[in-house]
């Protein structure tokens, strides 16, 4: 249910913030839809000899990436009860996930560390192996980064639950009544927490299965490659010169959209069968129960795993960067070289448009997200979010058919606003969802007592309101610029190849041979992002003084 406003809402401004917002999201639909709408194109693709192989390596790398990550951000749930997961979660969720495939690659790769690590002594080997340990036709590798990569974003949205108050009382109530009843801690998560904490994630899961079917610059990188997916054969028609062709991709893209929402209903029909429910509600007599655990909870080993996953990614991109000559299978390398990092520093321009575009993208979409929930009715928040969700939820590739769309239309093709437009709009989903919840969530009564002293409301929201919520401000800032700097389609096809940044540069970079450069530009890809991280803790825990 949406939650009560501390502040008096005003339906004018509602709707000039809603418009901004809804009109460039509707034309953009509009315009996806329009390029879909092409009966010979749907013929053609029905009729590729790939279409049917890709859709299912898109499905099984999706499906199964989506569940693995559930399932595991559950699993750490169960046993920290969200006690130490805050300060793991901003450094992972800065990591984008192409630098994040990278660096797998590096340590996954025939001539990666771990093989290098094991030979010649365990393996006998003074050669490269001929193994398909990187972009294998099952996508394990691919699986691998998604479920890397999501684990964290979904334990981020659901602390954003788990933090509000309303729900961190009641679920703390039903567990001490579960725990009464003798059930351990990770017990009485599973039976009472879990079922109603998963229902709340349905736009977060939504949106990890959405991109994990239509992601691009990841499977280039580590994904299948003959066939590919589905997303990067929408891609490649995408960008091809015949316009057939165009509508070929635009038909798979929307081919995606369709499996996409035939998942999402398939999951609903299950999640409301009785046998469903009565899974997680039996069992509930004391005579079954566990003993009570009343330690303190550990950290998970399946966090601790991941943590060590992440350290030694970010590890491998920061040796692969200043690697020079490095035989096979020496583990490390004979000469160390910053003539990648001279190339870098070298790219100015690169490393300038990466940055202007996320500061410029995470300051609008912040301060829209302020001014909404501030202002905006209860009522009409709850109606608008799944409009306001879309690229969220939309297939990459379907959603930035429609971008290209909208700035064709609006005259912003290959310029800085259409470029600046589309990064806003996808920053925009994960800003909100960021603040929603300790905004919603702040303590009506402050405002009462404010206005007890005879404090008006910009006073209350520049003195009270804002500085104790100047934790959530500064790590929803943070959050929408690691999203801007992530961004690669909307960069490619709403940019047409004029802008470029420190992403578009790793990924292409990554296709090639030039291993140093693109460890370079994939670790500047995670310190900007980790940089902003650090500096909104800071600016969270400093003392404002208006």
């Amino acid at each position: 249910m949406p939650q009560q406003h501390t502040t008096a809402s005003s339906p004018p401004t509602a709707c000039l913030l809603l418009a901004a917002v809804a009109v460039p999201l509707v034309w953009s639909l509009w315009g996806a839809v329009a390029a879909g709408i092409d009966r010979s194109a749907w013929t053609t693709l029905l009729h590729h000899p790939q279409t049917l192989r890709a859709l299912g390596l898109s499905l099984w790398t999706g499906l199964l990436s989506t569940a693995l990550a559930a399932l595991l951000a559950a699993w750490v749930l169960s046993a920290t009860a969200g006690h130490r997961l805050v300060r793991w979660l901003a450094p992972m969720l800065a990591v984008p996930h192409a630098a994040f495939a990278i660096g797998l690659v590096a340590l996954l790769a025939p001539s990666g560390w771990i093989v290098r690590t094991l030979s010649p002594w365990a393996t006998g080997l003074d050669a490269p192996p001929p193994w398909t340990t990187t972009q294998d036709p099952w996508g394990l590798g691919l699986v691998a980064v998604l479920v890397c990569k999501e684990v964290p974003f979904l334990l981020w949205a659901a602390l954003a639950h788990l933090q509000r108050p309303d729900v961190a009382r009641r679920l703390q109530q039903e567990l001490q009544l579960a725990h009464t009843l003798g059930y351990s801690t990770r017990s009485a998560w599973w039976r009472v927490g879990w079922p109603q904490l998963l229902p709340r994630l349905t736009a977060p899961l939504l949106a990890v299965l959405a991109y994990s079917l239509s992601v691009v610059d990841v499977a280039l990188i580590i994904g299948p490659t003959t066939p590919p997916t589905l997303a990067v054969l929408a891609w490649q028609w995408l960008q091809d010169a015949d316009p057939a062709m165009n509508a070929q991709g635009a038909a798979a893209a929307w081919l995606l959209a369709g499996v996409l929402v035939l998942c999402a209903a398939t999951a609903w029909a299950v999640s409301r069968a009785p046998l469903w429910r009565l899974r997680w509600t039996r069992g509930t007599d004391a005579g079954t129960a566990r003993p009570l655990h009343r330690g303190t909870p550990r950290t998970p080993a399946v966090l601790a795993l991941l943590t060590s996953m992440y350290l030694a990614v970010l590890l491998a991109l920061l040796v692969g960067s200043v690697t020079g000559h490095w035989p096979f299978p020496q583990w490390l390398p004979d000469t160390l070289t910053w003539a990648a990092w001279q190339s870098v520093l070298a790219s100015g321009h690169t490393v300038w448009t990466t940055l202007w575009l996320a500061l410029a993208s995470a300051t609008v979409a912040l301060a829209w997200a302020v001014a909404w929930l501030e202002w905006a009715p209860p009522r009409w928040q709850w109606r608008t979010q799944p409009l306001q969700t879309l690229p969220l939820v939309l297939p990459a590739v379907l959603w930035v058919v429609g971008l290209h769309r909208l700035t064709l239309d609006w005259g912003l093709d290959t310029t800085a606003w259409g470029l600046w437009l589309a990064h806003t709009l996808a920053c925009l989903p994960y800003v909100l969802l960021a603040l929603q919840g300790p905004y919603t969530g702040f303590d009506a009564r402050l405002r009462q007592v404010a206005a007890t002293l005879g404090h008006g409301q910009k006073a209350f929201l520049l003195r009270v309101k804002w500085p104790l919520l100047r934790s959530a401000l500064a790590a929803s800032f943070a959050i929408g610029f690691a999203v801007s700097v992530a961004q690669y389609l909307p960069t490619l096809y709403v940019g047409a190849g004029r802008f470029n940044t420190v992403t578009t540069e790793a990924v292409n970079l990554a296709a090639g041979g030039q291993r140093s450069l693109t460890a370079a530009f994939a670790w500047l890809q995670w310190l900007l992002p980790v940089l902003v991280f650090a500096l909104a803790a800071r600016l969270g825990r400093a003392q404002w003084k208006p």
